[in-house]
């Protein structure tokens, strides 16, 4: 098989596994009912692993195409508002750092998790014309940093495991 005809297929099986993970997100109960908002992360688990495993450019495609299907299949507009600007900050931050080399996968997916949270809260501010909001990223910067541990922790054994497989 061509190479790019291969990589077209499994960026094509990541995508949907991406955007399987952001549908079993979406159904599973709130992590925290107190505090509204707060998930895991789980599709970025595969986005994560195509940064390291293709680069940049593959990353942001599955993302972005994860972005519109999941705001078509199971949101609206806000969420893809709110989505792609946690999306655009995340992968911009986690490029700089794995480029960087300071930190290992997991400490690039933390970085990850709180700037998405980030993303959000700016779009939250600049809709509701509030700085107020913000004070919710002292709460999120936790949740952020936790599942960006997981998170991490996941597409660093994923990663191991298909280390030898071309994409």
């Amino acid at each position: 098989m061509k190479k790019h005809i291969r990589k077209t297929a499994v960026l094509s099986i990541l995508t949907t596994v991406a955007l399987v993970l952001s549908y079993v997100e979406a159904i599973l109960p709130p992590i925290w009912a107190a505090v509204p908002g707060i998930k895991i992360g789980l599709p970025n688990i595969i986005i994560i692993f195509i940064l390291y495993k293709t680069g940049l450019k593959d990353a942001i495609t599955v993302s972005v195409i994860r972005l519109f299907l999941v705001a078509l299949l199971f949101g609206n507009a806000m969420t893809l508002l709110y989505s792609a600007a946690g999306a655009i900050l995340s992968i911009a931050l986690m490029t700089l750092c794995k480029k960087i080399n300071l930190f290992s996968m997991v400490g690039v997916s933390i970085v990850g998790g709180v700037a998405h949270n980030l993303g959000q809260i700016l779009v939250a501010m600049a809709i509701f014309e509030t700085s107020q909001i913000g004070y919710y990223m002292l709460v999120l910067a936790v949740t952020g940093t936790i599942a960006g541990v997981f998170v991490g922790i996941a597409a660093s054994i994923i990663l191991k495991r298909f280390e030898k497989i071309k994409i």
